[in-house]
């Protein structure tokens, strides 16, 4: 069983690490210089724990988050839940996939970006991974077993070459967002770009269907199975992260640098790792770049199509896979012809909305798995959480001015929805304290007992 766990565990590396993955760990060294400790481990928490902890937290319901959600509302589920879902495929990630493959895979070789060069390999990449998107059912074995192993092995090569490079090389001071103290809580929102704790209310229910093929149906194995397979890609995704971000930390590139890049609109990240490349390697290390973005991006882009495809079947009968999928990478192939950066500046006000909901949302879960909870707290701590995250990214985005939220506990670090959270938990439970109670595990145990039934032929 533990091979079963170690190719999903691979498989969920794989499809995790993507675009962002690749570009903001060596940005975020770079931009927290001699802070990139702290900064990195607020990154790691949102980067890696909290796509590790949902992951494990979507096997607690018996039917994954959906079933969760629909307990505090059913609305709110198919309204949350489709936010996700297009957030993490055809509106912002997939299109970013496409994209950064792109910038770092074949820019370095033309020169020069966007055009026709753009939307022919967009054509390209697109079509290749519709092709393996196709075919679910084989897509854990496609890239458990085949291209993670590929993945690995070129960013070993990378990482290990910038290291003897770089390694006598001492950190710059820390840019304005991460000196003072703040360099925690900027690698904790930074960690919000990888998109990771969104993709893994979605990716949970691919770790469980993989699971659940190999014959493991439900009950505390599946449960088991699900959390080894998760600190499997955590392991890997975090060690990866602490690699790249040292690598940015210590290159130091120089303000004039640094003025070229913003003023063309080059991404940082994607700078930072092609001149590694090319230190490293010399031409070749352009080639093992693009081999590694390429490969990074493909098994992420794939693993969003089947799991953006399979939920919008499943919520929408009317709805056919195959032509579901197609749609999502012609959609996705339209978008990222806008530009890499461009598809980042749009998806940050979003994401400052989806995140602090989704937080809220896993540890709810967490919570009910081992305290039955009033139905009235989950509501009332989602709705709080949801109307505090639209109006914070309105008032930081510009489009409502709002004093007061400036004002608003924790609001330095971007945690102003935790008291939000807390406070509508502990109102719902003094003012439903005795009404509907929500207990995952009472829920597993009701599921097991009628998985177990059907199988010896006893009463369900």
């Amino acid at each position: 069983m533990f091979r079963t766990s170690l190719t999903v565990g691979f498989m969920l590396f794989a499809i995790f690490f993507g675009a962002g993955n690749l570009i903001f760990p060596p940005q975020l060294g770079a931009e927290s210089g001699a802070a990139y400790a702290p900064a990195m481990l607020g990154f790691l928490l949102t980067g890696v724990g909290l796509p590790l902890l949902g992951i494990v937290v979507g096997a607690l319901a018996p039917g994954g988050y959906a079933d969760a959600l629909r307990r505090i509302h059913p609305a709110f589920s198919l309204v949350f839940l489709t936010a996700i879902y297009l957030a993490i495929g055809p509106l912002f990630a997939i299109p970013r996939t496409g994209a950064t493959a792109y910038q770092m895979a074949l820019v370095p070789f033309l020169g020069s970006a966007g055009g026709l060069s753009l939307l022919l390999w967009t054509l390209g990449y697109f079509g290749l991974a519709l092709w393996l998107s196709l075919n679910p059912s084989r897509m854990v074995d496609r890239i458990g077993e085949w291209l993670t192993p590929a993945l690995l092995l070129s960013l070993l090569a990378l990482i290990v070459r910038a290291f003897m490079l770089l390694s006598g090389q001492a950190p710059a001071a820390p840019a304005a967002a991460y000196a003072g103290g703040q360099a925690f809580f900027a690698g904790f929102t930074a960690g919000y770009q990888t998109l990771d704790a969104l993709a893994a209310v979605a990716f949970s229910v691919v770790v469980l269907g993989a699971i659940q093929s190999k014959g493991v149906a439900s009950g505390p194995a599946l449960l088991r199975q699900t959390a080894t397979a998760g600190v499997i890609a955590a392991f890997f995704l975090g060690l990866v992260y602490l690699a790249l971000g040292w690598t940015g930390a210590h290159m130091l590139p120089s303000s004039d640098t640094l003025a070229a890049l913003q003023a063309s609109g080059t991404n940082l990240g994607t700078y930072l790792l092609t001149t590694i490349a090319n230190d490293a390697f010399g031409p070749f290390g352009r080639t093992l770049l693009g081999v590694i973005v390429t490969l990074a991006c493909l098994t992420t882009t794939v693993g969003l199509l089947v799991a953006v495809g399979e939920y919008l079947v499943a919520t929408f009968p009317r709805l056919k896979y195959r032509p579901t999928v197609i749609g999502l990478t012609l959609f996705s192939l339209l978008i990222a012809n806008q530009g890499l950066n461009a598809i980042i500046s749009v998806s940050v006000p979003a994401l400052v909305i989806l995140y602090p909901i989704t937080i809220c949302v896993i540890l709810l879960m967490l919570l009910a798995r081992f305290v039955p909870t009033p139905r009235l707290g989950w509501q009332l701590a989602v709705a709080a959480v949801t109307g505090i995250s639209l109006l914070s990214s309105a008032h930081s985005n510009g489009w409502l001015a709002l004093p007061w939220v400036e004002a608003l506990p924790l609001r330095a670090q971007s945690l102003e929805w935790l008291p939000f959270m807390l406070g509508g938990l502990a109102l719902g439970w003094g003012l439903g304290g005795r009404g509907e109670r929500i207990s995952l595990a009472a829920a597993a145990a009701e599921h097991s007992h009628g998985v177990a039934g059907r199988t010896t032929g006893g009463p369900a």
